[in-house]
């Protein structure tokens, strides 16, 4: 027979009264019962459900906020019942408060139709525009700000630019406004900057810097030197630092707006084109010092950075007396590898600029002028010889351009087309594979100018065309096409 089996269930504990004795008996009857750690105690008292809490923490802050005074009560929400108007108007019952209006709906997509990403909105100290981090060092005057404007416009095509408001220019503006504190402290690692991004650079501190670009900036960014050679180098002839590494892949420099202002070009040309010392040091002491030795003439100068094609030399308008162009003709024989060049707002060609209204006795009494261009030469004596030959010796060594931009030299846009007998500028030979000529006036005309400005920039507009065909007509179809810009 299958074997009987019992069930043990769990009783509950009677009740014990106080009065029924022997403490100990009841603790030992209650732990035969209950499993070990889960005797419950006669002190207890029931749980309250979770309706009777809420009840009671409704109670509690009614009585708080009535206590604080109608202040705080107002910041709890009041759940009135609505009452029909009618009833309202007879009982004298103030109207509901309207319903908060609710949050605005933050569109998904932006103006361009981009998607915005998720989450809260930025802050709106973020998407303003910072008008506060363009340096704006040249605004002290209205004629300075105009000439900042203006060479804001100047740039040679090719030249790579990074937007205003892209990352990269950014950075470049950030960098060109706390240059004093990066050409101290970061002197050493401005070398590393990319080399298509250092013109963008110079460009920006030569236009919007405070001290402009000097020819310190300029060293920081193309030599690469070390602490310990900055403080001793060794010389070479000319005065020319011998650099540890010389960043060459740059093909462009931008010195837009700093000629005349924080550089010089004689200063340029020195430094760009050093000259090498070819001493040679005896490795032992000689006998004599009365011993015959080879004299040896220096090696011609090399070029720092040999692969530059693109070279901006505009200079603001204001300061067009600093531009040489003695200094410009002694330069531009070594810029064989120069395509595109920028001489913006550059005077009217002239061997010595600050002797334009200078003059000098004669025995007879009579001033003559001490230059060969005085001030009237072009407006009433019709005297363009000495131009013509600056422009044809220019024209001469630069024969590699591709693209010339003469903006703002409209003064002198005459002297592109004239014949001195044997001065004149060879568009065939010389200048035959200029193919872009920017000949602009370097200001819009506003609505409002007045008939005097009109009628500047109509002229300047109309041999800008008389050049073009002049230069169409002696090229004859046989060279290359040229698009003259105005």
């Amino acid at each position: 027979m299958p074997k009987k089996r019992h069930h043990n269930y769990l009783k509950s504990p009677q009740a014990l009264s106080p009065s029924s004795g022997g403490g100990k008996a009841n603790e030992k009857r209650l732990a035969n019962c209950w499993p070990a750690g889960v005797l419950p105690t006669t002190t207890d008292k029931p749980q309250k459900s979770v309706n009777e809490l809420l009840t009671q923490l409704r109670y509690t802050s009614l009585a708080s906020s009535s206590a604080a005074g109608p202040a705080a009560s107002s910041l709890l929400p009041a759940n009135t019942p609505t009452v029909p108007p009618d009833l309202r108007h007879i009982l004298q019952i103030p109207e509901t408060p309207a319903p908060r209006p609710r949050r605005t709906v933050r569109p998904r997509f932006d103006n361009n139709g981009r998607r915005l990403p998720a989450g809260p909105p930025p802050p709106r100290s973020w998407t303003l525009p910072a008008h506060h981090c363009r340096p704006d060092p040249l605004a002290s005057s209205g004629a300075a700000s105009a000439g900042r404007n203006a060479l804001a416009n100047i740039s040679l095509p090719g030249l790579p630019q990074p937007a205003s408001m892209s990352l990269i220019g950014l950075v470049v503006t950030r960098l060109a406004a706390n240059w004093q504190f990066h050409r101290v402290y970061d002197q050493h690692y401005l070398y590393y900057v990319p080399s298509h991004l250092k013109p963008a650079l110079m460009r920006q501190l030569g236009v919007f810097s405070d001290a402009g670009l000097a020819l310190g900036d300029l060293k920081a960014l193309i030599l690469r030197r070390s602490e310990a050679e900055s403080e001793s180098e060794s010389d070479l002839g000319g005065g020319v630092r011998l650099p540890l590494a010389v960043d060459s892949d740059i093909t462009a420099l931008d010195l837009t707006g700093a000629l005349g202002r924080s550089l010089t070009l004689r200063d340029v040309t020195a430094f760009l084109f050093p000259a090498r010392s070819t001493i040679p040091v005896p490795e032992e002491p000689q006998d004599s010092w009365e011993s015959n030795e080879e004299v040896v003439t220096p090696s011609p100068s090399h070029s720092l950075v040999p692969n530059v094609t693109h070279l901006s030399l505009a200079v603001n308008p204001t300061l067009t007396e600093a531009a040489s162009w003695r200094d410009l003709l002694s330069l531009a024989p070594r810029l064989s590898s120069v395509t595109h060049l920028s001489l913006a707002y550059w005077p009217e060609p002239c061997f010595l600029q600050s002797a334009k209204f200078s003059t000098i006795g004669s025995p007879q009494g009579h001033r003559i002028p001490y230059g060969g261009t005085n001030y009237y030469s072009h407006s009433i004596d019709h005297d363009w010889s000495e131009a013509l030959l600056v422009l044809k010796k220019l024209s001469q060594s630069l024969y590699t351009l591709e693209f010339l931009d003469l903006t703002g030299c409209a003064s002198w846009f005459k002297a592109l087309k004239l014949d001195d007998n044997h001065d004149y500028i060879d568009w065939v030979s010389h200048w035959g594979k200029i193919t872009h000529l920017r000949l602009k006036m370097g200001w819009t005309l506003a609505d409002d100018a007045e008939s005097l400005a009109r009628t500047a920039h109509r002229e300047a507009t109309e041999m800008a065309a008389s050049i073009e065909r002049h230069i169409v007509a002696a090229r004859g179809g046989r060279g290359r096409l040229i698009t003259v810009e105005r």
